[in-house]
């Protein structure tokens, strides 16, 4: 019987564990987890032969234990430990000290540091009688730094390079207010679009009126876009027209779409598309090479895009990217939408809470600034393309209806329905550029060469 069972019992040990000993045998050298990691050759010299010389102190002199010191430290022998369970990466070799380095060597770039935004305005200055409208468009800044605003019926130049103020016109009852103020890419002159329809052009240096355009609209011009000699009106007959300020039948093209007053118009950086925007919710893409083929009366717009719930005014192109285009809604919508204007594909539309009045793009970072009307009355800064607030600026106490941007980009004026113009350091401080370095001569290269 027992040995029956102790049969059985042997049977069922190995039927019910077949791989353990397959596992032990595997697993012989568990105690030396890491071979490539040992010097056989060197643990055997050490077993058998390396300790003759510890061991029997008096059989070596001086000199042969300094010359096995030297030598076993050359041939990395000082190792006390025969088993070695991981590997330690060698330390690596200086093969070009950093002294042989040239100082001209281009060092890694260093983390731009965080810029710092004001939440107050750096100078604030008087707008009495400024006209609280949404639609109108009366605060631009020239290309020469000079800012005009339309106060009433009366124009005021402020150089930005001096703090001096200057009236240009004031016109006449029966023209005015003024509606719309424009600078040409010149910042010498300056379109000036009237309540009566008509649009007068300026030298500002001369305080010159040069010309007065008529006929085209048949209310008032609240809009204004220059594209080299090409001025742009909108009004509120909801036509768009482009007027050669060169010849005397100024009008060229006419853009036909808008039911409504047209509040916006912006063209791009290339001058091939122009953006409108317009009281009717619409906002256009109009082609400029598209419009010059077809008749001056039947142009035909490129995208039509009714995603907007409320009028149009904020316009803005992306200096970074020609076919990104910004717009911002009305008071019902407050929304900024980015368009694709290639393909008139809407990319993001983001909530601001409040009404959208202007938009301005940084030119030296992807940032966007957008100013609001109630509840706040604030400019916000927004990070494209995560549309996270880095800022907001607060100060005025009515909608800030108008927006422009220094010439180099950093300074921003705001105009609001308080009566006050407020400028704001919001982009930062204007990089200085450096030098580029001098070439060094070429020897003796006041000689004539050799042929």
């Amino acid at each position: 019987m027992d040995a029956g069972s102790l049969n059985s019992s042997t049977k069922f040990q190995s039927n019910k564990c077949p791989d353990q000993r397959r596992t032990i045998r595997e697993n012989l050298d568990r105690f030396i987890p890491n071979r490539s990691a040992m010097d056989f050759d060197y643990a055997h010299y050490m077993l058998t032969g390396g300790r003759k010389g510890k061991e029997n102190p008096a059989a070596s002199s001086p000199s042969k234990e300094a010359y096995r010191k030297q030598m076993a430290e050359t041939l990395n022998m000082n190792r006390t430990r025969i088993l070695a369970f991981k590997n330690k990466p060698p330390t690596p070799v200086e093969l070009i000290p950093q002294d042989f380095y040239s100082s001209s060597v281009q060092q890694p770039k260093t983390t731009k540091p965080r810029r710092h935004i004001s939440q107050s305005s750096e100078r604030t200055l008087d707008a009495p009688d400024l006209v609280d409208d949404y639609y109108l468009n009366l605060l631009d800044w020239g290309s020469s730094n000079v800012l005009a605003i339309a106060l009433g019926s009366t124009v005021y130049l402020w150089d930005a390079s001096d703090g001096s103020t200057s009236e240009l016109v004031t016109v006449e009852d029966e023209e005015g207010p003024v509606t719309s103020v424009s600078w040409a890419p010149d910042g010498k002159h300056i379109s000036i679009g009237l309540n009566n329809s008509d649009v007068q052009l300026w030298d500002s240096t001369a305080s010159r009126l040069l010309r007065t355009l008529k006929g085209g609209h048949s209310s008032r011009v609240g809009s204004l876009a220059w594209n080299n000699h090409i001025l742009t009106t909108g009004g509120m007959d909801g036509k768009i027209i482009n007027n050669d300020v060169r010849i005397r039948s100024h009008i060229v093209e006419t853009y036909r779409g808008h039911r409504q007053e047209v509040c916006g118009l912006k063209w791009s950086a290339s001058g091939q598309q122009l953006a409108s925007g317009g009281n009717d919710n619409l906002l256009y893409i109009w082609d400029r090479s598209a419009a010059s083929s077809n008749s001056p009366s039947q142009s035909q717009w490129l995208h039509r895009m009714e995603d907007h719930t409320a009028a149009v005014k904020a316009l803005a192109w992306c200096p970074f990217q020609g076919n990104l285009l910004a717009s911002g809604g009305g008071g019902s919508d407050r929304c900024i939408k980015f368009w694709n204007t290639h393909t008139g594909a809407c990319l993001n539309s983001v909530d601001t809470g409040s009404q959208v009045c202007a938009l301005l793009w940084n030119k030296n970072e992807r940032e966007l600034l957008s100013s609001h009307g109630f509840t706040q009355n604030q400019l916000t800064l927004w990070k494209y393309p995560s549309m996270v607030k880095m800022a907001e600026l607060t100060g005025h106490t009515s909608r800030v209806l108008f927006m422009a941007q220094s010439p180099d980009g950093c300074t921003v004026a705001s105009a609001a329905g308080d009566e006050t113009l407020r400028f704001w350091n919001v982009f930062g401080i204007p990089e200085v550029t450096k030098p580029a370095p001098k070439a060094h001569p070429e020897p003796f290269a006041h000689l004539n060469r050799i042929r």
